[in-house]
């Protein structure tokens, strides 16, 4: 028997109105995302929250995204954080991160955070260089689809044992299942799926939100 429900129409409403809780400053920002260009990658609201709740329930203090946009996720991940956490942010652009600096000055979080504008992976070696290898609670991946698995690969070392790694779009838009789909992103998605599948580094669970999110516990 299948375990994945369809949840579109009335059904989306009810989960809406019986679980979903944004602020009204999150939905202004995924409102205004939402008349930007490339809007489609921002994470739904019910992401962000099971986001700030998994960071909430293992008691996160330090965590990295890796892609940040417009601000949605790491504003969860950062109000989850205590007063004196830290949120590394990597992105590659300044215009859309110039949202983000805005709605975390206005949450109260801008200094929980600090961004790097750059390729995430040279930030996640100098994070690794700054000795914080198994020093992190939580990380968030959300970025260059064929770089998943060296993203991967270095949030599995910064994060402690008991942390978790939260990767997005793994469904890819059901492409990840179509075998005539051989688009780079899609064999790259596909990979690093089967690759989790037997990582023995650490346990795993698909939580059937937004386009799929895989969760990896580190053992």
């Amino acid at each position: 028997m299948k375990s994945w429900p369809r949840i579109d129409g009335a059904l989306s409403d009810y989960v809406d109105i019986n679980w979903l809780r944004e602020p009204p400053l999150r939905r202004r920002l995924r409102e205004e995302t939402a008349t930007l260009p490339r809007a489609g990658m921002q994470i739904s609201a019910h992401q962000g929250q099971q986001i700030g709740l998994l960071a909430r329930t293992i008691g996160a203090r330090r965590a990295v995204e890796v892609g940040t946009f417009t601000g949605y996720s790491s504003l969860c991940i950062a109000e989850a954080l205590p007063s004196d956490g830290k949120l590394w942010c990597c992105d590659v652009s300044a215009d859309y991160t110039k949202v983000a600096r805005r709605y975390w000055k206005e949450a109260g979080v801008e200094s929980r955070i600090e961004l790097t504008i750059g390729p995430a992976l040279a930030t996640l070696d100098w994070l690794l260089a700054q000795g914080l290898t198994g020093q992190l609670d939580l990380a968030f991946i959300d970025a260059n689809k064929d770089e998943y698995d060296a993203y991967y690969e270095r949030c599995l070392k910064l994060v402690r044992k008991g942390g978790l790694v939260l990767i997005d779009n793994v469904l890819w838009g059901g492409s990840v299942a179509d075998p005539t789909d051989v688009d780079r992103d899609t064999q790259a998605l596909r990979a690093l799926n089967a690759k989790l599948k037997t990582d023995q580094r650490v346990d795993i669970a698909l939580l059937a939100v937004g386009d799929g999110m895989s969760c990896a516990f580190k053992r």
